[in-house]
């Protein structure tokens, strides 16, 4: 019998919930069609407990996995990024989960691990490198809410060769974006109105990539949003086959 190498382990930090139509309390998930994503691009996807990095060593937590996604979910709390007010819009606020998402971003990139992030996980990024965020894009016309756009990817970027394309369609849900760009991050890809839809860290010794879209939602039927986590698995892989040394601050 043919032996076959085992999926890359690929961390997912699960995401609150209040309550869920199959359980009878708050739960932990993560959305279906993103674990589903990673499945079929050959990873084997595991949600990890957001609990206090000061109780729990998140550097030593991410160390048996070979690869690290950041998801979607609510907004970051405007005093993260310098902010003194909140706006109005800014919505599932939770504060263990913003320490524990910068904390994996921040140990994530000191480690050498590959990293996908998605929407709330590319502002986690920007925030975690000194990045700020526009709270609000200015209401239902000009939000990011439940629309398909196009965008425009730089070329020569991670993000052009993970899709394979220099414009793809977005399928966005989004109300804040990027304001100020975090410490040695790059633009790969905008939209129409100049949002900021993708970013990179030129010369990061590991795969990195973050998008503000959410390639799962069409991943299924659309090959440039699955070659996303094509490619993260790809580099989780790698990353195995070579070994690391996780980096600590």
């Amino acid at each position: 019998m043919t032996r076959t190498h085992p999926r890359p382990l690929i961390a997912i930090p699960a995401r609150f919930a209040a309550t869920t139509s199959a359980l009878r309390y708050a739960a932990e998930v993560n959305a279906r069609a993103l674990v589903e994503a990673v499945w079929r691009a050959g990873g084997e996807p595991v949600s990890i407990h957001p609990a206090d990095p000061a109780g729990a060593d998140v550097a030593e937590r991410l160390a048996r996995f070979d690869g690290v996604l950041l998801p979607g979910g609510g907004d970051l709390a405007p005093h993260r990024y310098g902010a003194t007010d909140a706006h109005d819009s800014v919505y599932d606020v939770d504060d263990l989960q913003d320490v524990f998402d910068l904390e994996v971003a921040r140990r994530t990139l000191d480690s050498g691990l590959p990293l996908l992030a998605i929407c709330r996980g590319l502002q986690v990024v920007n925030v975690a490198l000194g990045g700020s965020l526009e709270q609000d894009m200015g209401g239902a016309d000009r939000e990011h809410r439940h629309i398909v756009h196009p965008v425009a990817i730089r070329r020569g970027t991670l993000l052009e060769q993970a899709t394979g394309a220099e414009k793809t369609d977005a399928s966005c849900y989004h109300h804040q974006r990027v304001d100020r760009v975090g410490a040695g991050l790059k633009p790969t890809a905008r939209a129409a109105d100049g949002t900021v839809e993708g970013l990179e860290l030129p010369g990061h010794a590991a795969w990195f990539t973050a998008v503000q879209w959410h390639p799962e939602d069409t991943a299924d039927q659309d090959r440039a949003q699955h070659g996303l986590f094509d490619a993260l698995v790809q580099a989780a892989r790698n990353t195995r086959s070579v070994g690391r040394c996780p980096a600590a601050r």
